[in-house]
């Protein structure tokens, strides 16, 4: 028997503003074979202890993560998000955005 190749991981960062171009990039990329990584909203009240600790659950997906996918509209990049990025060059991963023309 073959082994199979393992499918890329892709992690999307961005605000959860765009939760319905977070949700049309992960089926795209699904629908491609691609293992498809992402915050998730949560019902939770977010206090600053909840906030940092679904921060640093999101690092742990980058890390897990072959690239990472920028989910944005109107070039919108916001704090947390560029933290993302900045943490992703430093793991060396690949970073791309569902915008072409977003200066990362």
């Amino acid at each position: 028997m073959d082994a199979v190749e393992r499918p890329t991981v892709v992690c999307l960062c961005g605000s959860l503003r765009f939760q319905d171009l977070f949700e049309l990039e992960r089926r795209r990329l699904t629908s491609r074979g691609v293992i498809v990584l992402g915050p998730e909203a949560t019902s939770d009240e977010l206090t600053p202890s909840t906030r940092e600790a679904l921060g640093e659950l999101h690092l742990r997906r980058i890390d897990l993560a072959d690239e990472v996918r920028v989910v944005s509209e109107g070039g919108y990049v916001g704090e947390s998000t560029r933290r993302e990025i900045a943490y992703a060059r430093e793991k060396r991963k690949v970073i791309s955005s569902v915008e072409p023309t977003l200066d990362l």
